[in-house]
Protein backbone atom coordinates (compact mmCIF):
# COMPACT_ATOMS: atom_id res chain seq x y z
CA UNK A 1 0.00 0.00 0.00
CA UNK A 2 1.30 3.44 -0.94
CA UNK A 3 1.59 6.33 1.44
CA UNK A 4 -1.62 8.26 2.06
CA UNK A 5 -1.62 11.92 1.11
CA UNK A 6 -4.09 14.68 1.94
CA UNK A 7 -4.43 17.21 -0.90
CA UNK A 8 -5.39 20.76 0.11
CA UNK A 9 -6.05 23.54 -2.40
CA UNK A 10 -8.94 25.95 -2.92
CA UNK A 11 -8.88 25.28 -6.67
CA UNK A 12 -10.55 21.99 -7.67
CA UNK A 13 -8.42 21.92 -10.84
CA UNK A 14 -5.19 22.08 -8.81
CA UNK A 15 -6.38 19.31 -6.47
CA UNK A 16 -7.17 17.20 -9.51
CA UNK A 17 -3.70 17.81 -10.97
CA UNK A 18 -1.95 16.88 -7.72
CA UNK A 19 -4.13 13.78 -7.21
CA UNK A 20 -3.36 12.69 -10.78
CA UNK A 21 0.40 13.05 -10.24
CA UNK A 22 0.18 11.18 -6.93
CA UNK A 23 -1.99 8.26 -8.04
CA UNK A 24 0.15 7.72 -11.15
CA UNK A 25 3.14 7.39 -8.83
CA UNK A 26 1.56 4.86 -6.48
CA UNK A 27 0.35 7.16 -3.71
CA UNK A 28 -3.07 6.87 -2.14
CA UNK A 29 -5.29 9.94 -1.69
CA UNK A 30 -6.32 10.15 1.98
CA UNK A 31 -8.72 12.97 1.19
CA UNK A 32 -8.95 16.51 -0.14
CA UNK A 33 -9.90 19.87 1.30
CA UNK A 34 -10.54 23.29 -0.22
CA UNK A 35 -9.53 25.37 2.79
CA UNK A 36 -7.30 25.23 5.84
CA UNK A 37 -10.13 24.64 8.29
CA UNK A 38 -11.24 21.47 6.47
CA UNK A 39 -7.61 20.40 6.13
CA UNK A 40 -7.11 20.51 9.91
CA UNK A 41 -10.33 18.51 10.50
CA UNK A 42 -9.46 15.94 7.82
CA UNK A 43 -5.94 15.58 9.15
CA UNK A 44 -7.30 14.64 12.58
CA UNK A 45 -9.68 12.07 11.03
CA UNK A 46 -7.42 10.55 8.40
CA UNK A 47 -3.91 10.94 9.88
CA UNK A 48 -2.31 10.94 6.41
CA UNK A 49 1.40 10.28 5.86
CA UNK A 50 1.79 13.67 4.18
CA UNK A 51 -0.15 16.80 3.23
CA UNK A 52 0.24 19.01 0.16
CA UNK A 53 -1.06 22.40 1.32
CA UNK A 54 -1.84 25.49 -0.72
CA UNK A 55 -0.87 28.72 1.05
CA UNK A 56 -3.49 31.14 -0.21
CA UNK A 57 -7.01 29.88 0.60
CA UNK A 58 -10.28 31.26 1.98
CA UNK A 59 -11.44 30.61 5.57
CA UNK A 60 -7.98 29.66 6.84
CA UNK A 61 -4.73 30.03 4.90
CA UNK A 62 -2.24 27.19 4.53
CA UNK A 63 0.33 28.53 6.99
CA UNK A 64 -2.28 28.87 9.77
CA UNK A 65 -3.54 25.34 8.98
CA UNK A 66 0.05 24.06 9.01
CA UNK A 67 0.61 25.58 12.47
CA UNK A 68 -2.64 24.08 13.79
CA UNK A 69 -1.79 20.61 12.45
CA UNK A 70 1.77 20.83 13.83
CA UNK A 71 0.46 21.93 17.25
CA UNK A 72 -1.49 18.67 17.58
CA UNK A 73 0.78 16.42 15.47
CA UNK A 74 4.37 17.75 15.72
CA UNK A 75 5.62 15.00 13.39
CA UNK A 76 3.17 15.88 10.59
CA UNK A 77 4.78 16.10 7.16
CA UNK A 78 3.47 19.03 5.11
CA UNK A 79 4.62 20.34 1.75
CA UNK A 80 3.43 23.86 0.91
CA UNK A 81 2.26 24.84 -2.56
CA UNK A 82 1.83 28.32 -3.95
CA UNK A 83 1.60 30.13 -7.24
CA UNK A 84 3.33 33.11 -5.75
CA UNK A 85 7.04 32.66 -5.33
CA UNK A 86 6.98 35.06 -2.42
CA UNK A 87 10.12 34.57 -0.41
CA UNK A 88 8.51 35.71 2.85
CA UNK A 89 5.77 33.08 2.55
CA UNK A 90 8.30 30.34 1.85
CA UNK A 91 10.28 31.39 4.93
CA UNK A 92 7.08 31.54 7.05
CA UNK A 93 6.05 28.08 5.85
CA UNK A 94 9.45 26.52 6.56
CA UNK A 95 9.65 28.19 10.00
CA UNK A 96 6.15 26.88 10.76
CA UNK A 97 7.40 23.37 10.03
CA UNK A 98 6.80 22.71 6.34
CA UNK A 99 9.10 20.05 4.88
CA UNK A 100 9.34 21.61 1.43
CA UNK A 101 7.78 24.07 -0.96
CA UNK A 102 6.50 23.50 -4.50
CA UNK A 103 5.55 26.27 -6.90
CA UNK A 104 2.58 26.16 -9.27
CA UNK A 105 2.22 25.27 -12.06
CA UNK A 106 3.32 21.87 -10.77
CA UNK A 107 5.95 19.80 -12.49
CA UNK A 108 5.25 16.16 -11.76
CA UNK A 109 8.88 15.19 -11.13
CA UNK A 110 9.37 18.09 -8.69
CA UNK A 111 6.20 17.14 -6.79
CA UNK A 112 7.29 13.49 -6.50
CA UNK A 113 10.85 14.49 -5.53
CA UNK A 114 9.54 16.74 -2.73
CA UNK A 115 7.18 14.03 -1.47
CA UNK A 116 9.82 11.27 -1.53
CA UNK A 117 12.24 13.55 0.31
CA UNK A 118 9.66 14.50 2.96
CA UNK A 119 8.60 10.89 3.53
CA UNK A 120 12.10 9.41 3.76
Amino acid sequence: MGERILVVDDAAFMRMMVKDILTKNGYEIAGEAEDGQKAVELYKEEKPDLVTMDITMPEMDGITALKEIKAVHPDAKVIMCSAMGQQAMVVDAIQAGAKDFIVKPFQADRVIEAIQKALS
